[in-house]
């Protein structure tokens, strides 16, 4: 069985080298992309993330596209402002998810990741039976495209989101696993999550929270082995789940204590990966 790798998700931008470069300064061997901003989509940064990825021999495992327009991170606002859920702005956001797609294209990813949004809990609500046509016609560019697409976790029940794969029912669909947003939405307890999900994990965040303490806002994220995903048990059953790609580590906040977090949360995941 291959081995897991580390990895680390940064931003893009005009000019990738110097993120790429700080993957490899930091040791890592793999990272996710990820971009807020459809403008950056094109063939020169295409080439240009590209070439960087292969000079600091980082494999990027994914693009992360990011939406446009508003989105409020909260338990109020979310349902109606996040991902693709919300139908008035479903057009505008499938158009840049598109674009993202060739652009992962461009760059020789596999992967395309987005926030769905959060996704309707009951099948026969109008605003779930129109979003998997959306999903279907994404799904369906992203595998001509030659890539999977991927759900990250967080917004749905995990089984909210194992009926929306099975709804849509197309073989190139996948879950960017990450453990905490499980947790900072309330939504369930990560471990156990991998029984309903594991089967379409393709990529994990190593990201660490806490549960939320009103019905308003989102629980609090944390440095790794500070919140409560239990990262033992989860890369205990990842590993028996037969998962072999990548664990990309994501610290939500800017500056030097970002790189002081991501530094320790790497010390601890190697730690884990070559014991368990």
């Amino acid at each position: 069985m291959a081995k897991i790798k580390l990895g680390l998700i940064v931003p893009l931008k005009e000019k990738p080298d110097e993120e790429l470069k700080k993957v490899y300064m930091l040791g890592f061997p793999t990272c996710q992309v990820s971009c807020w901003d459809v403008n950056l989509y094109t063939s020169d940064v295409a080439r240009l993330l590209k070439r960087a990825a292969n000079n600091y021999g980082v494999e990027i495992t994914a693009i992360w596209a990011g939406l446009p327009g508003k989105h409020i991170w909260n338990l109020i606002d979310g349902p109606n402002t996040i991902g693709l859920v919300p139908p008035e702005t479903r057009e505008i956001r499938l158009k840049a998810l598109k674009k993202a797609s060739n652009f992962t294209k461009e760059a020789g990813v596999e992967n395309i990741i987005t926030h769905v949004g959060f996704i309707p809990e009951n099948p026969k609500d109008p605003i779930y039976i129109s979003l998997i046509d959306v999903l279907k016609e994404i799904a369906e560019f992203c595998a001509s495209n030659g890539q999977f697409f991927l759900f990250e976790t967080g917004q749905e029940t995990p089984i909210t989101l194992l009926r929306t794969i099975e709804d849509i029912g197309m073989e190139n669909l996948g879950v960017n696993f990450d453990p905490a947003n499980l947790l900072m939405y309330g939504k369930a307890n990560p471990v156990d999550a991998l029984d309903i999900l594991g089967r379409y994990v393709r990529g994990v965040h190593a990201k660490d929270g806490e549960y939320p303490t009103n019905g308003r806002e989102l629980g609090r994220e944390k440095p790794l082995g500070e919140g409560r995903v239990n990262f033992p048990a989860l890369i205990s059953k990842l590993k028996a789940l037969g998962y072999s790609g990548a664990i990309t580590i994501e610290r939500e906040i800017s500056g030097p204590q970002q790189i002081r977090d991501i530094i320790r949360a790497k010390e601890l995941l190697e730690k884990l990966i070559q014991q368990i």
